[in-house]
């Protein structure tokens, strides 16, 4: 199958990304003890392994018909006893930043890019995306490591009934 330019440009690019990605999380693998936070980035590496392999499938001229992204295994934190280090609170804030940007990124270039199967494999690699922030997420939770200020009522009231009237547009 011969890709768009457009669509091999942004897979390279990604390739190369990924590639980055990949060892850094592997560092961080190496360095952290806890067992929730290790299976979780174990968990992120395979699926970033499958991203590289799925994009690898697409841009083979040989490959024949559609491609179908490996679905990520189900991922159960046991959080247990054990503790968080400082530099293990770091990792997760930081590996969890890191998910986010790579979904927003696999989410724009899908917008960009032109080959129906490219295009939807690069949502389902966002959607896997999404997914591993909210496991890091729950993780920074248990922790105690985010701290997200909160509206009071009254201005979310204010602001519903502000644009109430667009219901009628």
């Amino acid at each position: 199958m011969r890709l768009p330019a457009t669509d091999l440009g942004i897979m390279a690019e990604h390739l190369a990304t990924h590639e980055g990605v990949i060892n850094k999380l592997k560092i961080y693998y190496a360095t952290v003890r806890n067992s929730a936070l290790r299976n979780l980035l174990h968990t992120h590496l395979q699926v970033l392994r499958n991203h590289v392999r799925a994009m690898l499938i697409l841009i083979d001229p040989n490959q024949q018909g559609p491609y179908h992204l490996h679905e990520m295994e189900d991922v159960h934190l046991n959080f247990g006893n054990e503790q968080f280090s400082e530099q293990e609170k770091d990792i997760t804030l930081e590996a969890r930043a890191t998910a986010k940007l790579m979904s927003s990124n696999n989410f724009m270039s899908a917008l960009m890019m032109n080959d129906a199967n490219v295009k939807h494999v690069h949502i389902e690699m966002a959607l896997q995306e999404v997914r591993l922030q909210s496991l890091y997420s729950e993780i920074v939770h248990h922790i105690n490591g985010d701290f997200t200020p909160k509206v009071t009522e009254k201005m979310q009231l204010l602001t519903m009934q502000k644009y109430y009237h667009v219901l009628g547009e």
